[in-house]
């Protein structure tokens, strides 16, 4: 609205000089006035925090993808063999081209030093895209993934699993419930010779996050919510790097072969 500086100032000029040029001389010094105001507010928006072009988000989430997963590898003391396949294995499955895979494995080699600030890295990341909570969660599943890739967490890695978590604002609970979600999903729509259909539709419902006694309503709900969170396009919007699109994809086929395992075993459409 910069056009109520201009009708105050005519309002005004006319009322104090009975005259169309006093109105005239109001329009130009409101004129003035709306122009301070739209200044001001662009201001106000470039310096909301948060608010940084998406370009930059997404490098930011990228450097501090690899720089907190290399830390995370070295909770324990030393990087096994296990946890640099896993690192590999993540890299593998977000398609990184042979620059980005140069640079993820420059970024997890310095996060390694006993001496990098991963409080400060994780700080920064929420300062930049604390407004997209949902960039945040698909951060620290990242990092929980790679935890589980090599097939259990340590008790140094889940206290800084915790940390990072506390910092990005969400709770311990948050983590363990991530952790079930994430496990669930490993392995999940296998062969019926490799896992009994009760134990298939039991991953179902943890990968959805719901119990067994959750209604219809409540799953198709649950469902919704999921895929608004993890929809590749809506998170690439959000400020996720396009490198980590794959992450996005696979998230959002497991969220819906878990919803259709479900669907299917109950019949409702």
């Amino acid at each position: 609205m910069t056009w109520i500086g201009k009708l105050a100032g005519a309002l005004l000029g006319y009322l104090l000089t009975r005259s169309l040029l006093g109105a005239v001389v109001g329009v130009v010094l409101g004129h003035q006035f709306d122009r301070g105001m739209a200044t001001g507010k662009k201001g106000r928006r470039r310096s909301r925090p948060g608010t940084v072009p998406p370009p930059d988000r997404q490098l930011l989430f990228f450097e501090s993808t690899f720089l907190v997963m290399g830390h995370l590898a070295k909770a324990d003391g030393r990087v096994s063999e296990a946890e640099i396949n896993a690192a590999r294995e993540v890299m593998r499955r977000m398609r990184l081209g042979e620059r980005e895979t140069r640079l993820a494995i420059d970024l997890f080699a310095r996060g390694k030093r006993p001496d990098f600030p991963v409080d400060e890295q994780v700080r920064r990341l929420r300062r930049h895209c604390g407004d997209h909570p949902e960039l945040l969660q698909m951060f620290l599943e990242i990092q929980i993934d790679l935890a589980l890739e090599k097939g259990s967490i340590t008790d140094k890695e889940r206290e800084l699993l915790g940390r990072i978590a506390d910092t990005l604002g969400f709770s311990r609970f948050s983590v363990a419930q991530l952790e079930a979600m994430l496990r669930a999903r490993r392995g999940f729509g296998g062969s019926a010779r490799q896992s009994a259909e009760g134990n298939e539709l039991d991953k179902a419902y943890r990968i959805l996050g719901i119990e067994r006694s959750a209604t219809d309503q409540e799953i198709k709900i649950a469902y919704r919510r999921l895929m608004n969170e993890h929809h590749p396009d809506k998170q690439i919007a959000r400020g996720l790097p396009d490198s980590m699109l794959e992450i996005a994809k696979e998230r959002t086929s497991e969220i819906r072969a878990a919803y259709e395992k479900i669907r299917d075993h109950r019949g409702f459409r």
